[in-house]
């Protein structure tokens, strides 16, 4: 008998493939999974690195004397700031937050901070979610995060409507990272729902910028609400990623890079199409902007470049196996990479020299593109099948021509 007969063929399969897997991974790169979206423009990207220093406000005591301020200051005027709620304030319910009033940009922002490691009430919140537990509008959503949406609309809702009432040309933008995002997502769609309560008719005067967000609703939720809530992602943060209970991410935070290897050999052996078809699934919610600044095999950061789209499949299903996994989580990390990247789209775009006529023009052309990629992206979650899945009213991210916006809201549910 040859010696080949002896060899251990099934074990030399097994061990090659899981060696071609391996390979795989570690090749794989964040940048994958955007290379075939569509570029950011300065008009649509310009709040973020805004949003992101106002959210990175929120943490300081006196913004006055600011402590943690990045470089450039947070460039906001202190005596702007309408309210301010503490850890005391909101009872461990939600986390800190402050209105804003932006009278340069026309903008009322709601801010709410990211998880605070040290406070429980922000774990409690964060780790109160079973999956399927809790619907809403037809879909799923994070069961803790809902809680203190809605939680944040009881309180809040008099002095939003009364500042909407006092500036009826502004918008209202929700503004959170991490924690505050999952939250912003669900609270802004909580304020679409009962937005007669705030004096609004139109869909199109709400925003919200979810920066590096938790999973928090299904995926039909995430792309019927992509005309108002964005989210933001750097290169390879794993939170946006992360598909397993939170609360086995936080237990093991001393072997994460374990627990991801696991989510990783988890994802790869899940078909995409039953992912796709459980409507209990989470997903990073709205239009998505991934920054990329890293590329496979070279070391150091490129110049970043912004991509977006509303993707049904392929929507950051894979964790990255990356040592920046972790890092691309921080909210100053963000900024300083989003401020990079809208300094070079400016500086492409010799944006500063054009008119504030044709401004005006291009922020309508890009509602429409917008508008029309988001009809694209909901017939094509039709086609695969994704449960309540149907078209909302007006485009709301973007200025619309006059007049455009009021079709927007004509009962109270408008989708």
């Amino acid at each position: 008998m040859s010696i080949a007969c002896c060899c251990p063929v099934l074990e030399c399969v097994y061990c090659l493939a899981c060696a071609r897997w391996a390979w795989q991974k570690c090749l794989y790169t964040a940048g994958h999974e955007s290379e075939h979206w569509g570029l950011a423009t300065v008009e649509e990207f310009e709040p973020v690195p805004r949003l992101c220093r106002l959210i990175l406000a929120v943490y300081e005591d006196d913004l006055h004397n600011p402590l943690w301020a990045p470089p450039g200051g947070y460039g906001i005027n202190p005596d702007w700031v309408f309210l301010r709620r503490n850890d005391q304030e909101t009872e461990g319910r939600a986390p800190p937050y402050m209105i804003y009033l932006d009278h340069e940009n026309a903008d009322i922002v709601f801010a709410v901070r990211g998880l605070n490691l040290a406070k429980e009430s922000d774990y409690a919140v964060l780790l109160d979610n079973k999956l399927g537990q809790t619907k809403f509008d037809g879909g799923y959503v994070h069961n803790g995060l809902l809680k203190a949406a809605e939680w944040v609309f009881d309180a809040e809702c008099e002095v939003l409507r009364e500042l909407l009432k006092k500036n009826p040309s502004n918008t209202l933008t929700f503004a959170g990272h991490s924690l505050g995002a999952g939250l912003v997502a669900l609270l802004v769609m909580v304020a679409v729902q009962n937005r007669s309560k705030l004096g609004i008719t139109e869909r199109n005067r709400f925003r919200c910028y979810a920066i590096a967000p938790a999973r928090c609703m299904s995926l039909n939720l995430a792309v019927r609400y992509a005309d108002v809530i964005n989210s933001v992602v750097l290169q390879d943060d794993f939170l946006p990623r992360t598909t397993t209970a939170l609360e086995d991410v936080f237990k093991s935070l001393f072997c994460l890079p374990c627990l991801l290897c696991l989510m990783c050999l988890k994802d790869t052996c899940t078909m995409e199409e039953k992912m796709l078809k459980d409507p209990r699934r989470l997903y990073a919610p709205g239009r998505l902007y991934h920054i990329v600044e890293r590329r496979p095999c070279r070391i150091g950061r490129f110049p970043p470049v912004v991509r977006t789209a509303v993707p049904v499949d392929g929507r950051f299903e894979h964790i990255v196996l990356s040592c920046n996994a972790t890092s691309d989580h921080a909210i100053i990390w963000i900024e300083r990479e989003s401020q990079r990247a809208l300094d070079l789209m400016v500086e492409k775009d010799g944006v500063m020299r054009v008119p504030a006529k044709q401004k005006m023009v291009r922020h309508v052309s890009l509602a429409r593109e917008h508008s029309e990629e988001h009809k694209a992206a909901l017939q094509r979650a039709v086609a695969l099948d994704i449960p309540q899945v149907y078209s909302p009213s007006t485009y709301g991210t973007f200025h619309e021509m006059e007049g455009a916006g009021s079709s927007g809201g004509s009962s109270e549910r408008g989708f």
